[in-house]
């Protein structure tokens, strides 16, 4: 069974950082395999794409983190992060991993990021 467990969320004034992590319970082979991405849900919102990051490293990001957020992957520890600065209110959501191998696809239980001051 796949887990993935983030961490890192909390509260944090607007204009500050937090950096969140992931990390995943699967083979080495697996996770350097995979497509890794944050998603996030605010309250009466629907979920939406944050960042992503391929297995090569290639990234992508929402049209509303772009240039904030940073995602990154550490295949030796099996653990993608995201690197927030200059937060807003507005990216007061949970924030979900996503795991993406093959036809199989993985969701973290999600951690709070509240920005307020």
């Amino acid at each position: 069974q796949v887990q993935l467990v983030e961490s890192g969320g909390g509260l944090v004034q607007p204009g500050g950082s937090l950096r969140l992590s992931c990390g995943a319970s699967v083979s080495g082979i697996i996770f350097r395999s995979s497509t890794m991405g944050w998603y996030r849900q605010a309250p009466g919102k629907q979920r939406e794409v944050v960042a992503t990051i391929s297995s090569g490293g290639d990234t992508t990001y929402g049209d509303s983190t772009k240039g904030r957020f940073t995602i990154s992957r550490d295949n030796a520890k099996n653990t993608v992060y995201l690197q927030m600065i200059s937060l807003k209110p507005e990216d007061t959501a949970v924030y979900y991993c996503n795991l993406r191998w093959s036809a199989n696809e993985y969701w973290g239980q999600g951690t709070q990021v509240t920005v307020s001051p």
